[in-house]
């Protein structure tokens, strides 16, 4: 019997004599189309010859694979019998380009295995970057778009009911529902949540929202809404003019959480998030720099989203403008730093104004502090859940002088407590 010819996703060999071959094979397959089968006792023109099987060969198959194919896949490895002869199937399916074999990059042509040049594998990255959402195949094939549907309406937009998921891009070449269909449908798997702290760190968490699983669009807009009922008003009456402070700019937390949601790597199944602490606001989104975009680029708002489908359908919806001034309008604020850019994530930090603020006050000795009150202070610092009994034994100093020193921060508008004496906490 004979199996045919080798193509672009078939590949045969004869024996697992020819193993490091086998896999470079599996790599090329996969950096090409994705997909992938190889024979093992199978001659190049398709002649089954047939492969021994012994104690090791599959486990030898799979560790082959598992060790020198990078990023990981799982392959389904089979033993077949065609005509009382016995041959090794596997089958490989991968998302995740590009893949490496032996430390080398490879892409099929036809029947071959070629090496990428530098040049072509920026190409197949940049390739695979923009257009991932669209090419991954759900894994829930059973999708409802009411929450989508109803936002266009909103927005004074009809989708037409038999062809919409083709005009926004909803499905793969084989019409089958993708990956940004996923995240914006109905009832998705994705969490995004939005976690309260009472202090500068996540050990001690107030609150947790969860506005996910749901359309994408839905839970960006409850995100935004939730956020900016949290953006207090500080009125402060020491001068001659009334001067109001907000504790953060709303409209750079609006610009960061956009493009958190809009440029995350949902490839990688994992949501942005929200983490708000006593001093600051951090947005982080999965994913670094596309592939030959620089930092520079980024902070100029040079425009290269990784998601082009999910900007268009984003831009509709009014809810990004396609500007590129999102990332300059942060800068301008806040400067640089507040961006750590790493391979994996990108942290957005938004300082709160009042805090700042406050620090200034206190360094420039514009707010006055006595000893004790200085004291008390330092140690909530570090321990924002100390009371005043444990605050009279670490720092020895008696509970009377400690009420006057807490009432004293109390006055000042250092501190306040949020809670029971017993159970509660000092927010600053």
């Amino acid at each position: 019997m004979n199996l045919g010819s080798e193509n672009e996703t078939l590949e045969f060999k004869k024996s697992i004599g020819e193993l490091k071959e086998g896999v470079i094979s599996i790599c090329s397959m996969l950096n090409k189309t994705g997909y992938g089968t190889l024979y093992f006792g199978v001659k190049n023109d398709g002649t089954i010859i047939g492969q021994e099987i012994g104690v090791m060969t599959l486990k030898n198959i799979s560790q082959a694979i598992a060790n020198f194919i990078k990023p990981q896949i799982i392959p389904t490895i089979l033993v077949e019998f065609i005509e009382d002869t016995t041959i090794v199937k596997v089958e490989v399916k991968g998302d995740n380009k590009p893949y490496s074999a032996y430390g080398r990059y490879y892409i099929r042509s036809s029947d071959e295995d070629r090496d990428i040049s530098p040049e072509n594998l920026k190409q197949l990255m940049r390739r695979y970057d923009s257009d991932s959402i669209v090419r991954i195949e759900s894994n829930n094939q059973f999708l409802t778009f009411n929450q989508l549907k109803n936002l266009y309406m909103i927005n004074g937009l009809t989708l037409n009911e038999d062809n919409f998921k083709h005009n926004l891009n909803l499905v793969t070449s084989d019409n089958k529902y993708n990956l940004m269909a996923d995240i914006l449908s109905d009832n998705n798997t994705y969490s995004i949540k939005v976690a309260k702290f009472s202090g500068v760190d996540k050990i001690d968490l107030i609150k947790r929202n969860e506005y996910g699983y749901k359309c994408l669009i839905l839970a960006i807009q409850q995100v935004l809404d939730y956020v900016e009922s949290l953006n207090e008003t500080f009125v402060n009456m020491d001068g001659p003019v009334r001067k109001e402070t907000k504790l953060f700019d709303f409209s750079c937390f609006r610009e960061a959480w956009l493009n958190a949601c809009l440029h995350n790597k949902w490839s990688r199944l994992t949501p942005p998030a929200v983490y708000m602490y006593s001093n600051r606001i951090e947005i982080i989104s999965t994913g670094g720099l596309p592939i030959d975009y620089s930092e520079e680029d980024f902070y100029k708002g040079r425009s290269n989203p990784v998601n082009i489908e999910l900007q268009k359908i984003m831009g509709q919806l009014n809810l990004i403008e396609q500007t590129g001034h999102g990332v300059p309008l942060i800068v301008s604020k806040y400067g640089k730093s507040v961006f750590e850019i790493t391979d994996n994530f990108i942290t957005v930090t938004i300082p709160y104004s009042v805090v700042n603020d406050l620090k200034s006050k206190i360094t420039n000795n514009d707010i006055k502090l006595t000893k004790s009150e200085q004291k008390v202070l330092n140690a909530l610092k570090e321990d924002n859940s100390l009371t005043v009994s444990e605050l009279c034994k670490i720092l020895d100093i008696k509970q009377t002088a400690i009420n006057v020193a807490i009432k004293g921060l109390k006055e000042k508008g250092i501190i306040k407590r949020v809670g029971s004496n017993k159970e509660g906490y000092w927010d600053f």
